[in-house]
């Protein structure tokens, strides 16, 4: 694989800082390797690959020089600014931030699911929320087989899907300090409230979900629901996913089909108490599916509990897939 020059912006964020951690486990093929960041940031060090290297200030100007693949996280202003700015400049941009993602010139890419989407990018693809990409690993063989007419979601989400202020407010919480960043106390509690709320009574994280998963499927005859909840876990986000099929299924052969999925893993045995946890899949990449069981108030239904790490698979790592799959169709 031909080695490439990389730029990160948000380098010194949470999802930042794991761009880095991952290109490096995955010994992505960088030749040189450039950082941005708000002028706060600016001229701290990073190490990658055991050389350390200076953050510069973003700004209109830095795309100048010869860089392929950018990969940003630093919010959706700045991505609505400066991505524009990049691609303009030959450069392609795999963003993590909400803006681009139902733009219909965007591809929305989940490796897994709609590799080939990437091929249509007009310089900025989009990486899904971090709840939407582990719902689409083990979504995409069973639509594939058996057809999803309706998905609900019930989500449980980490305040790591915040950054570092939601990890803070839980940790000061659990120490009995005041806190104020979320709308209710989160240590002990549960929030059936992320992102703002809309005029229809969803939120945009709910929105997010609904939206995301019809485009990735390109399909918006397909019924999809969600309930969007924050819960005091530092990391990883678990899902409760109800889905109904349009075409009967045996449970086993659904299972095996999970098992068979490129990027999940199965774990369960409800006898044993085997089934994923939060805790369990932290730090991995993989998305690890339990408590598969059919639903008996459909004809063709079934229920699944889904967790991922939120900072890698949600956000981190699915952008280094992009990153890599756009170096295995040659497009940079």
């Amino acid at each position: 694989m031909k080695k490439v020059n990389v730029a990160i912006v948000g380098a010194t964020g949470m999802v930042g800082r794991t761009f880095l951690k991952v290109l490096e486990e995955r010994k992505f093929p960088i030749e040189n390797l450039y950082l941005f960041s708000s002028a706060k940031s600016a001229g701290s060090t990073v190490t990658f690959n055991g050389k350390e290297y200076s953050v510069e200030e973003l700004n209109e100007n830095v795309f100048d020089r010869d860089i392929q693949i950018a990969l940003f996280s630093a919010g959706g202003e700045i991505s609505a600014k400066y991505a524009p700015i990049a691609a303009s400049k030959g450069v392609v941009v795999v963003d993590n931030s909400s803006h681009f993602r139902m733009d219909e010139d965007v591809p929305l890419v989940v490796p897994e699911v709609n590799p080939e989407a990437v091929k249509n990018h007009k310089g900025i693809i989009a990486n899904p929320n971090c709840s939407t990409i582990q719902a689409m690993v083990p979504l995409k063989p069973l639509n594939d087989k058996y057809k999803i007419k309706r998905v609900i979601y019930s989500t449980y989400q980490a305040v790591s899907g915040s950054g570092v202020r939601g990890i803070k407010d839980l940790e000061e919480g659990v120490k009995g300090q005041p806190t104020g960043f979320y709308a209710h106390q989160i240590a002990y509690n549960c929030l059936p409230h992320i992102d703002s709320f809309t005029d229809n009574g969803y939120t945009k994280e709910e929105l997010k979900m609904i939206n995301e998963t019809m485009k990735i499927f390109d399909n918006y005859d397909m019924k999809v629901t969600a309930t969007t909840v924050r819960v005091p876990v530092r990391n990883s986000h678990s899902e409760s996913i109800n889905i109904e099929f349009e075409n009967s299924f045996e449970l086993d052969d659904l299972v095996k089909d999970l098992k068979d999925a490129n990027g999940v893993v199965v774990v369960d045995n409800p006898s044993s108490n085997e089934y994923p946890t939060a805790i369990d899949c932290d730090g991995k990449d993989e998305v690890f599916v339990g408590r598969v069981r059919r639903d008996f108030s459909v004809d063709n239904g079934v229920n699944i509990w889904v967790v991922a790490d939120n900072i890698r698979k949600g956000a981190a790592t699915n952008a280094v897939q992009v990153a890599e799959l756009l170096l295995s169709y040659d497009l940079v």
